[in-house]
């Protein structure tokens, strides 16, 4: 698991491999990802946005921003959490996403990003 704490917001990552298929005549290994946000700060924070960049071992760099986390814009308050689960495609069995999300603290109105920690993809079989 991959963790890390920003102003108090706590973002844990747990990944998955999930399988190989073909498409468009080129391989694809599908990974899993479920991540928990967790509020341990003293108030109701809300993600409005996220940032991604998704590396695979051939360099090949993806990037992605969009608003909220599969359709939603969580709202957290104090000592609660927020978990969703996601994937992604890579045309390599090693890789690696790294990001940000966008956050509103409600008391003070502030706008910060939380860093979410690099959390890396490997094929059970590209492993040693």
């Amino acid at each position: 698991m991959f963790t890390q704490v920003t102003k108090g917001i706590k973002v844990s990552v747990q990944t998955t491999f999930e399988g190989t298929f073909f498409k468009n005549y080129k391989m694809h290994y599908a990974f899993g990802y479920t991540i928990s946000i967790e509020n341990q700060s003293q108030d109701t924070v809300q993600l409005t946005a996220r940032h991604w960049d998704i590396f695979d071992a051939l360099k090949d760099l993806e990037t992605i921003d969009g608003e909220g986390v599969i359709g939603r814009k969580p709202v957290i308050k104090p000592g609660k959490s927020h978990t969703y689960s996601s994937g992604c495609l890579l045309a390599s069995p090693i890789g690696a996403m790294r990001g940000h999300y966008q956050m509103v603290n409600f008391t003070t109105s502030e706008e910060f990003e939380v860093d979410v920690p690099t959390f890396k993809f490997s094929a059970p079989f590209a492993v040693n």
